[in-house]
């Protein structure tokens, strides 16, 4: 079952009572979180980009997993932006974003992120990793896309994404300990090239 935002701002509201508490910090405004009447959260921008770079490596295989592979410092550049600054992103690139808040799920509830259809429409796409489990904290990753034909200024502290949160069946004591958990800044890993590369080389 999808929280509407009333009930969000119910948690939120209690969280100094509660055991295991949802937490999104800096907190939204509770009154006009109240008066949406919606089912979603809507995050902002964070000051940090990481930008991927051109390197020496002409493929990124998956099958070649191991120390050749290019690290994160290699295949990104981070970038840090001030508040009331601005982030260009050009026509047909790409680039990993944070949100400013800080999220913490208790382990009754888990929560997706999704893409503002206003931002969609000019051009903007927010294909995060969209799923969020219980017992998550941290900054999510957004991974920011220009596929339109005109640049865009991105930010930071700019409604950039909804937060969708929901139950889950039973309550989880899983904390979250994926290499994207408790960052505050965008990380491109998460992703076990290893374990892929054996599932292409051992096909069922």
């Amino acid at each position: 079952m999808i929280l509407k935002t009333e009930r969000i701002a119910q948690l939120l509201e209690t969280k100094d009572q509660a055991n295991d508490p949802l937490v999104i910090t800096p907190s939204p405004d509770l009154a006009t979180l109240r008066q949406k009447g919606a089912a979603s959260v809507d995050l902002r921008l964070g000051c940090w980009f990481a930008a991927l770079r051109q390197t020496r490596a002409s493929l990124l295989d998956i099958r070649e997993a191991g120390p050749t592979m290019p690290g994160e410092n290699i295949l990104t550049k981070m970038h840090y932006v001030r508040f009331g600054d601005k982030f260009v992103l050009h026509p047909h690139s790409f680039v990993l974003g944070v949100t400013l808040e800080w999220l913490r799920l208790p382990g009754n509830l888990a929560g997706y992120v999704t893409s503002k259809s206003s931002w969609g429409r000019r051009g903007l796409i927010i294909a995060t990793a969209t799923g969020v489990h219980p017992g998550f904290t941290g900054c999510l990753t957004l991974e920011l896309s220009n596929v339109g034909e005109i640049p865009v200024a991105l930010y930071p502290s700019m409604e950039i994404c909804q937060f969708f949160i929901h139950k889950v069946d039973s309550i989880s004591d899983y904390v979250d300990q994926s290499p994207l958990a408790g960052r505050r800044k965008p990380f491109m890993g998460g992703i076990s090239f290893d374990k892929i590369a054996k599932s292409l080389s051992t096909p069922s």
